[in-house]
């Protein structure tokens, strides 16, 4: 099977499904309806309703509405729609008065990454279900798609949109001088002369002096022609200006390094791609088609087979990475954003398998679900699990796992309980799995449709016939200290509004200020002096105005404890007292290591548990430290903050991953994270922790290298974990973790790149300069593989720079390394972010391949793929001046290995043809060191400043580290107890962070 039909073999045919209830005339009616436009009630929480026309742009990709101050902003992308609900359903439309609008000409369209909702009301039933029937067709088309037809669409619309934005006047005709400013937006640099000599060959038409959209596309052709793709078509062909089935053959045979190819296949391709009707009557591919099959998802870096489940998926669950979620519920910040279900929805679509439910007792002996102590808006723990009911499986079959923070009285349990039994029925009903002989956890394939309850469970002592019992209360809403927590009081005068008005302005302030979200520079982590500036700002304006009430609302205020940003110092003595016993006891007791875990001094808590809350809890029973014994038993999920996480791995790691083979281990951010923001996932999925939560409605590095990790496997939530993490265990932290395994030799060769856009935080926008981009290749994994290079500057040239640079790394994991590649825009006084792809090492495909940057349409870079196997003993590359030059000199460790690539024809002519200006880079002689043998520790010489392995510097393009890794996670392999200690009292995240 074709690798562009790979993906549409098991789609749902949704738009076909939806047109046997809806004609196509009907539905085409609606279209035009649509595009013409309605005149609709748009309501704003706070405000009341505005009247705009919406209405369906040409192309039927974006909803726009009129007048509005913001009209480029007045859009919502049809892509970006994740559903249409009929009614008054959205917590907007419940804010409002039963009866002031008919339910029937009300309906909601929830779109963006944190499920924005727009509530709109027709004048009549009949328009509100023309908008719902066109708006679910439109949606259902875009499900339906397969990538290569995506791939074409997306391309299609990015086009008409160029040109439609080029086009200042609006007549539909572009003159020379539109154009000009058309050049300078996609970054070309060409000369005026050469631009107006495409302007008149592209000119057919009698109305000479303008281009029209046909006319448009045909000069946007010519100005996209590839020079590198037309001579590595040449290099095949013979120096024609097509390849015929055989040439093709063996292009893919040898350069994409593809087995199985057949006759059959290579006409399938001239077929899908080829433009030309003479060319397809010939079965010869010419240039144009040429460059289609190679900017196509067969043709992508990621390997299109890893779109579906290919790995075994009957191994225990400790086995698997699993895709998993912090307080899924919330839409943005920890402390005062809103709640809602469809995050759930949301989540689990995206692939996630473990989902966080925090349940609270609510009124009317309803539980409701929300972030503790916080402002967070409730919603019904009922509609939660509705939600999940009806969304876990619509994607893959793959087990979920139920987070539940319980923090309700026996009666809510029970009415939790209740509703777990009632929705999810027989996906609760573990029976009938087989764990087989031994004792391990169920695999994810025996788990198939089935729902994990994870949460406390009643100890076996207190016998079945208890009702309930004690069990500690040891979970994510303990991490905030007690004096850190909102509380109610009634006895200051102050309002709840009056509360949140305060708390909510000098939050936006100081995020603002500190820009603590994970970004691609994230140096600090500043979230503890927010809390504390916050805490110290609302008590001195609650003193100045300690009468002030606001008329009409209860005067309940919510008044913030002392200390909001430090420690309890008993709290921090007893942490150092414990760890210097427990760093004491180990050394005079060292077989004791291997029954428990490192344990953490923390004060005991307790709480009631339910015996029909407990009795749902099966393979996931949540455990704290404390509690953790090596008794041969399976099933207890334990779990750990990043911060107290990061000690473990640090001081343990090897025990760690010895029980990581047998049990779970879920990791959470620490609560002092408000802003949402993510830690670093890497340290944790080093030492085989299968539950690494994340805040998935903050984008950020974090996120993508989430993404990355779980995209393969088909996206199924679930990526088993490197044998060596499953059987015996070693060192994360040594130079040469697995000295007898072979190691991997990328060679990585950066020929070009295609339409990259100014930064996206550009000053200027498009009015900017045009950029002058490079590359960075930052390698993610073991330590010891951490590493980044970067390829010369190309000056003034986003459009078609072109580096022809080659970068080489070793990788001694490859497993769990990831590869990210990132464009930054050159400047004198440092460097703009422009784009990421992040991808994992064992989901790269050999050969020439194209790089999509994420979330930009055209955006790509063109590289060329070598994967080779180094036997023997290791010697890590130092980063050799000449190393990685246009033809780089294998070390000694390289050239003693099994294979030399031999460079191919199109190679060789690129090599010698290709070409860009640089940066004035002098290739250097330095005496640097060109190898050191790596022992059992990575050598501090191979490192910077932040801990990662950089290749050595090149004098021209010396800019900030991007990427900071913890010194402390790669240097020695334990850090002394008091300085940890001392660590964690200064700053309560030792955030590890690349």
């Amino acid at each position: 099977m074709s690798y562009w039909n790979l993906e549409k073999r098991n789609c749902v045919q949704y738009r076909r499904h939806f047109l046997v209830d809806n004609s196509l005339f009907h539905v085409e009616r609606c279209m035009s309806v649509m595009q013409s436009g309605t005149q609709m009630i748009k309501l704003k929480r706070g405000t009341k309703g505005l009247v705009r026309l919406f209405y369906l742009d040409e192309h039927r990709t974006r909803l726009r509405w009129r007048p509005s101050r913001k009209s480029e902003k007045a859009k919502i992308l049809i892509d970006s729609i994740y559903k249409v609900t009929e009614g008054r359903q959205s917590e907007i439309f419940h804010r409002q008065a039963e009866g002031n609008f008919d339910p029937s000409c009300c309906f909601t369209i929830y779109h963006g990454n944190h499920m924005e909702s727009l509530d709109l009301i027709t004048s009549n039933p009949e328009e509100a279900r023309t908008w719902i029937t066109g708006l679910k067709y439109l949606m259902a088309g875009i499900s339906d798609e397969d990538s290569l037809a995506k791939r074409q669409r997306t391309h299609d619309q990015w086009v008409k949109q160029t040109f439609e934005e080029a086009d200042k006047n609006g007549d539909g005709l572009l003159n020379i001088e539109e154009i000009h400013q058309l050049m300078h937006k996609l970054n070309v640099n060409l000369p005026r002369r050469k631009v107006r000599q495409m302007f008149q060959e592209a000119d057919t038409d009698e109305n000479q002096g303008t281009l029209t959209f046909e006319e448009f596309c045909v000069f946007y052709k010519m100005m996209s022609l590839r020079r590198d793709l037309y001579l590595l078509l040449l290099s095949y062909s013979d120096k024609k200006d097509h390849l015929t089935v055989e040439e093709l053959a063996q292009f893919l045979k040898v350069e994409q390094k593809m087995t199985n190819v057949t006759t059959d296949y290579c006409i399938d391709v001239i077929r899908k791609f080829e433009v030309s009707e003479e060319n397809k009557a010939k079965n010869v591919l010419g240039i144009e088609g040429f460059t289609n099959f190679m900017r196509s998802p067969a043709c992508d870096i990621f390997n299109p087979l890893h779109h579906e489940v290919y790995q075994d998926m009957d191994q225990p669950l400790c086995h698997y990475y699993i895709a998993s979620s912090h307080n899924t519920y919330l839409t943005g910040d920890q402390l005062l954003s809103q709640s809602k279900v469809d995050m759930y929805a949301r989540v689990l679509q995206e692939g996630c398998r473990c989902v966080e439910v925090d349940c609270w007792d609510g009124p009317d002996g309803e539980p409701v679900v929300h972030h503790g102590y916080t402002l967070t808006s409730k919603i019904l723990f009922r509609d939660v699990v509705e939600t999940i009911n009806k969304h876990a499986f619509v994607k893959n079959e793959f087990p979920v796992i139920l987070s539940i923070e319980n923090h309700c009285s026996v009666q809510q349990q029970r009415k939790i309980a209740q509703y777990l039994k009632g929705i999810f029925r027989d996906k609760l009903d573990l029976s009938s799995v087989d764990t087989g002989e031994t004792k391990q956890l169920p695999s994810p394939q025996s788990l198939k449709g089935k729902i994990l309850v994870k949460g406390k469970k009643l100890p076996y002592h207190l016998g079945d016939d208890a009702e309930e019992g004690e069990v500690s209360d040891e979970d994510s809403a303990d991490e905030i200290e007690d004096e850190c927590k909102f509380k109610f009081h009634y006895n200051n005068g102050t309002t709840e509004h009056q509360v949140e008005s305060f708390i909510r302005k000098k939050l936006e302030s100081l995020l603002k200020e500190s820009q603590i979200r994970d970004k691609e520079d994230p140096d600090s982590f500043t979230v503890r002096a927010l809390l504390k500036a916050t805490h110290e700002g609302l008590n001195a304006h609650l003193k100045q105005h300690p009468d002030v009430k606001e008329s009409g609302k209860k005067t309940h205020g919510r008044s913030l404890m002392t200390n909001f940003g430090k420690h309890k110092k008993t709290t921090k003595s007893q942490f150092k007292s414990y760890s210097a016993d427990e760093e004491e006891d180990a050394q005079q007791n060292p077989g004791k290591e291997t029954g428990q875990l490192y344990r953490l001094g923390r004060r005991r808590k307790t709480m009631k548990l339910c015996r029909e809350l407990s009795d749902l809890v099966v393979y996931t029973n949540s455990v704290a430290a404390q509690d953790i014994v090596d008794d041969g038993t399976t099933g207890n999920v334990l779990s750990f903050s990043e911060t107290r996480a990061h000690q473990v791995v640090q001081q343990k790691s090897e025990q760690f991953m010895t029980y990581n083979q047998k049990q779970l281990t879920r990791i959470y951010p620490s609560a002092y994270r408000i802003d949402s923001s993510n830690f670093n996932p890497l340290p944790y999925w080093n030492a085989g922790c299968q539950l690494v939560a994340l805040n998935y409605q903050s984008e950020g590095r974090m996120m993508q290298l989430n993404r990355a990790k779980f995209k393969t496997n088909g996206n199924c939530g679930y990526v088993l974990k490197p044998q060596q993490m499953c059987k015996g265990t070693f060192n994360p932290f040594s130079g040469d973790p697995l000295p007898a395994n072979p190691k991997k030799q990328f060679i990585l060769k950066v020929i070009s790149g295609q339409q990259l856009p100014k930064p996206p935080d550009s000053m200027f926008g498009d009015r900017g300069e045009i950029i002058d981009p490079f590359v960075e290749v930052e390698i993610i994994g073991l330590p010891v593989d951490c590493c980044k290079d970067q390829t010369r500057v190309v000056d003034d040239n986003g459009f078609n720079p072109v580096w022809e640079e080659t970068l080489t790394f070793t990788v001694h994991m490859p497993e769990i390394a990831l590869v990210r590649f990132l464009v930054w825009d050159h400047d004198p006084i440092g460097r703009d972010f422009v784009g990421q792809r992040t991808v994992t090492f064992s989901s790269l495909v050999p050969g020439y391949r194209h790089v999509y940057l994420e979330g930009l349409t055209e955006a790509s870079i063109f590289v060329h793929i070598t994967i080779n196997e180094i036997y023997g003993k290791n010697r890590q590359l130092q980063g050799l001046k000449g190393l990685f030059n246009k033809n780089p000199r294998h070390s000694s460790s390289e050239n003693s290995s099994h294979y030399v690539r031999k460079r191919s024809i199109g190679d060789r002519i690129l090599r010698r043809t290709a070409s860009a200006p640089a940066k004035g880079r002098k290739k250097s002689k330095m005496g640097f060191q060109e190898m050191v043998e790596v022992k059992d520790s990575v050598s501090e010489a191979a490192r910077d400043q932040d801990g990662v392995l950089r290749r050595t510097a090149r004098s021209l393009q010396a800019r900030p580290v991007s990427m900071p890794v913890d010194r402390s996670l790669l240097g020695a392999l334990s850090l002394p107890i008091s300085e940890t200690a001392k660590d964690t009292e200064g700053k309560e995240s030792s955030l590890v962070q690349i």
